[in-house]
């Protein structure tokens, strides 16, 4: 990394979202060096996520405008600021919408991974260490989105969300793990914990999900059964280890039942990545009663209430949330990369679309269509 640039504001190319559901423009934006506890990171690849869709078109949260989206993404440290000890520029790096400060209780907990400090926060637009954005164009502030803001060539991110990775992983791939792959993965894997040979259900079939299935493919379970609205994915899913599907709308019954029927009383794990309160119901009702665990990962609308007989509970069935996968950014993720440079992780599967920077517009389109996975946005084209 070039080093004239450290303590100097930089100014560099990012999309600004100026207003709700517009085109992002490409601004040339200025970013102010890193304060106490944070880092300038040069982004080289970052990927669009549904999130960042569901709040550049601001339905049903405070809209927070101009801002920078992207939360998807690795880069290289540029400069740190004062009291960064673990991260040096030239550092390869993936930021990440949530932290691990390592110091509050839930940090300490090997339980959970919810940092009461960097937990994610999507109405926060500033920075924690002053409440100022590190973005201006011609002195007016560019607010930040989830402390990453990775749809500019430079950002400043919090230490606490920047996991520190081999630098020998390519981070046109590795850079989908900053989000929805991981969160997928690590509901299998960490929460769910099928063992070799059990059944699992995997609820809705998109980036997520299909994550979610290849932990149970990795976990080696026997049989994979996924469950979507689409018939259209199913064919797709095969190569995330999905041997069968079930699709709601082709049976008269609760999808729950049509799943009890086909493994002789509920599978062994399910895992539910929709949002939707019914499947979330569903997925806790389609597991065997006495040893049946079910993970939910979707966010549902805020009105919902999940409603089941308690005779469910009272059966031994397991309910389970989790937040991230249960990892821990800085402690975890790079031994999730581990898992793809030692070929036990496949990456490449879910990028099916690539745009230079230029074009980030047209990975809201792909995403908008509902085509393909993950489109993966160049930063220097």
């Amino acid at each position: 990394m070039a080093s004239n640039t450290i303590g100097q504001v930089i100014r560099c190319k990012a999309a600004v979202a100026w207003e709700a559901g517009k085109p992002l423009v490409i601004e040339e934006v200025e970013v102010a060096p890193p304060q106490a506890m944070e880092v300038r990171l040069k982004i080289l690849f970052t990927s669009l996520c549904h999130t960042d869709v569901y709040f550049w078109e601001a339905k049903g949260q405070t809209p927070l405008f101009p801002r920078i989206f992207g939360h998807e993404a690795g880069g290289i440290v540029e400069s740190v600021g004062e009291g960064v000890t673990d991260l040096k520029p030239g550092d390869h790096v993936l930021p990440v919408f949530t932290g691990e400060c390592k110091e509050c209780r839930h940090c300490k907990s090997e339980e959970s991974n919810m940092c009461d400090l960097l937990r994610i926060n999507t109405d926060r637009g500033v920075m924690l260490n002053d409440g100022k954005s590190r973005f201006s164009i011609n002195g007016q502030p560019i607010y930040h989105f989830v402390g990453t803001s990775t749809f500019s060539e430079y950002t400043v991110v919090h230490v606490g969300c920047v996991a520190k990775i081999n630098p020998a992983a390519p981070l046109d791939k590795v850079c989908v793990l900053s989000c929805g792959i991981s969160t997928g993965l690590g509901a299998t894997l960490n929460v769910a914990k099928p063992a070799k040979g059990s059944t699992v259900a995997i609820f809705g079939l998109g980036a997520v999900g299909l994550a979610a299935a290849e932990g149970a493919r990795i976990a080696g379970a026997s049989r994979i059964i996924g469950v979507d609205l689409n018939s259209k994915r199913f064919n797709e899913a095969k190569k995330f280890g999905v041997t069968e599907f079930v699709n709601p709308k082709d049976h008269d019954k609760p999808v729950q039942e049509v799943i009890a029927e086909m493994t002789n009383g509920g599978v062994d794990r399910s895992v539910e990545c929709t949002g939707s309160i019914n499947a979330m119901i569903a997925a806790y009702e389609c597991v065997h009663d006495g040893w049946g665990v079910a993970v939910l990962v979707g966010v549902p609308n805020k009105d919902d209430a999940f409603k089941t007989h308690p005779v469910n509970v009272l059966n031994e069935r397991t309910l389970k949330g989790t937040f991230f996968g249960n990892y821990k950014p800085r402690s975890d993720l790079p031994l999730v990369v581990e898992k793809y440079m030692n070929k036990e992780l496949e990456l490449e599967k879910f990028v099916t679309h690539e745009v230079p920077f230029s074009e980030i517009n047209k990975a809201f389109e792909i995403m908008l269509r509902g085509d393909g996975l993950r489109c993966v946005i160049r930063m220097d084209a």
